[in-house]
């Protein structure tokens, strides 16, 4: 679970909603830390082969649709995912992705 400012953000629900969009195989939603609110939502997005999407088209499906608080703050497009030798998806590893892609980009959150 993430909480952001005091409101609970589970991140089943929010990957479920996402995956609605077309052009994406597969998500999984991160809370990165925040010295504002806690933590912020951050999404980390699988295109299917061949197909396409903008960051600000996923913010524009999700606004109106879902609770302001709930979308991602972050969306970065993966080719993969970090997995465990069973098959689960590490989300802690995208975390430290997240965190040091945004660093490189020179937003500093920590």
């Amino acid at each position: 679970m993430i909480i952001r400012g005091g409101e609970n953000i589970y991140p089943r629900e929010l990957e479920n909603y996402l995956r609605n969009i077309e052009q994406i195989e597969n998500v999984e939603v991160v809370g990165l830390p925040s010295p504002k609110y806690g933590e912020i939502v951050a999404a980390f997005v699988k295109m299917k082969a061949g197909k396409s999407i903008t960051e600000e088209e996923i913010l524009l499906y999700c606004r109106g649709n879902i609770a302001r608080y709930k979308i991602p703050r972050h969306i970065f497009f993966v080719d993969e995912f970090p997995m465990t030798a069973s098959g689960k998806i590490q989300k802690y590893r995208l975390k430290e992705t997240g965190l040091q892609q945004l660093k490189e980009a020179g937003i500093e959150i920590v």
